[in-house]
């Protein structure tokens, strides 16, 4: 899915690594399927890559709509890997963030009724209904300032 005029906001850069033509592309090329995937409104996107030893650390940074800005970060000893694992990791914070906002969940019209009816029987034990043992409570905090 190609997003109109994203491109110059999907930043792939490097300090002390020569990313040559292909892995920027790429690189833009699944966050923008990523955007499309999620939301489909991309504010901004960083790709970072970092050489440590034999390691490639790669930290992406994306911003959609309205949303805080989720970061994932992820080693390897290859570069496109590194890459797509810490996509992943900022795919499943946009996953969780969409479920969040989606409102086709039900609501539970009986949860306050069965929180209710449990307070009900825990009054009825400390009164001691008929032919239920006294439970004695030897001055818990609650029910002293209850009292």
């Amino acid at each position: 899915m190609k997003l109109q005029g994203v491109d110059r906001t999907i930043l792939v850069q490097s300090s002390n690594i020569d990313l040559g033509d292909v892995l920027p592309d790429y690189a833009r090329t699944c966050i923008l399927q990523m955007a499309g995937k999620y939301f489909g409104r991309l504010n901004t996107a960083t790709v970072y890559f970092n050489r440590e030893g034999p390691m490639y650390r790669c930290t992406v940074n994306v911003q959609m709509g309205a949303l805080k800005m989720m970061s994932g970060e992820a080693q390897s000893t290859d570069i496109y890997a590194a890459f797509r694992l810490a996509l992943e990791k900022v795919a499943k914070q946009l996953r969780r963030a969409k479920r969040e906002l989606r409102e086709d969940k039900a609501k539970r019209v009986d949860k306050h009724l069965d929180w209710l009816g449990s307070t009900r029987s825990r009054r009825r034990l400390e009164r001691g209904a008929p032919g239920m043992p006294v439970r004695t409570d030897h001055g818990s905090a609650y029910r002293v300032a209850a009292e």
